[in-house]
């Protein structure tokens, strides 16, 4: 059976791409807690923008899940909407030139002739392309050992060339749900979410710490892979053996609490293996001792 998410991703996808938009925002879901009607009204406006109303859509219909549910309160709901939309409107170089071009309209932090430095990958730069194009590129790339390679890029409205360049770089929004990159973070979210969910259900007080989870991947470039991979450590070494039955934590929130405070910015991860692996054995022990 396939997985309703990613119906709903390609739907949308689609609908973006084929320029079959029909410009509607999403109403707020039903049921929507008065608490959480804020933080999803903005996060709608904030991916219409980012992506377009189809998109707003998907984020509704993801969040739309979690309306209801046991275990579900006002609190909690609210921090899966923000989250989410955080995640959903993750930083790209499509991104920051939308930005720039909204700060050269006299939005938030608006200031005339600005520049702004960024270093990328270049495999986040290719990345950013429709697959179609990227994944041949990509090969090239780490083929010549030249994939993780940083480059610089430069985000100016100081001149008319550079006001150009952003409206282009801006303009390749159209072709981001084709990009290698939103699939990646199409399957991130997805999991996220299905951890939440499958923690409502094995663990209900576990699930809090697995929401905050997200909170640890954020930006671009080094820190944004580092804080992917921790992610992906801790939910495969502790959240979904334990979901699974293979690993008898009794505690999963502090487990996940404690893991993510080892967690430091090393492309290694030693100490976050080393306490992933201590918190393991700690649990064995104990099943043991039962």
């Amino acid at each position: 059976m396939v997985d309703r998410g990613i119906l709903s991703s390609l739907r949308y996808l689609f609908a973006d791409v084929l320029g079959d938009d029909d410009d509607t925002p999403p109403f707020l879901p039903e049921g929507l807690p008065e608490p959480v009607v804020a933080v999803t009204s903005d996060a709608i406006h904030l991916l219409i923008d980012y992506q377009g109303p189809s998109y707003a859509h998907l984020y509704v219909d993801r969040l739309r899940r979690f309306i209801g549910k046991q275990g579900v309160d006002d609190a909690m709901l609210a921090d899966i909407a923000r989250l989410m939309a955080v995640r959903m409107s993750y930083e790209d170089p499509i991104r920051i030139a939308q930005l720039k071009l909204i700060e050269l309209d006299g939005g938030p932090g608006a200031s005339a002739g600005s520049i702004d430095v960024r270093k990328f990958r270049i495999e986040e730069l290719i990345g950013a392309l429709p697959a179609i194009v990227a994944e041949y590129v990509l090969d090239a790339l780490e083929w010549a050992g030249w994939l993780h390679k940083r480059v610089s890029i430069r985000f100016s409205t100081a001149s008319p060339f550079g006001i150009r360049r952003l409206k282009i770089e801006a303009g390749l929004r159209r072709w981001r749900l084709l990009s290698v990159r939103y699939t990646k973070e199409r399957v991130w979210v997805e999991r996220w979410l299905h951890m939440i969910d499958r923690s409502l259900s094995k663990q209900p007080a576990a699930a809090p710490a697995i929401v905050q989870s997200a909170t640890m991947i954020e930006g671009y470039g080094d820190g944004y892979r580092q804080g992917l991979a921790d992610w992906n450590a801790i939910i495969d070494g502790l959240v979904k053996p334990t979901f699974d039955g293979g690993l008898a934590l009794r505690d999963l929130g502090s487990a996940v609490t404690e893991a993510r405070a080892a967690a430091l910015p090393d492309p290694r991860q030693s100490a976050l293996k080393r306490k992933i692996a201590e918190i393991r054995a700690r649990a064995t022990a104990s099943s043991y001792v039962t």
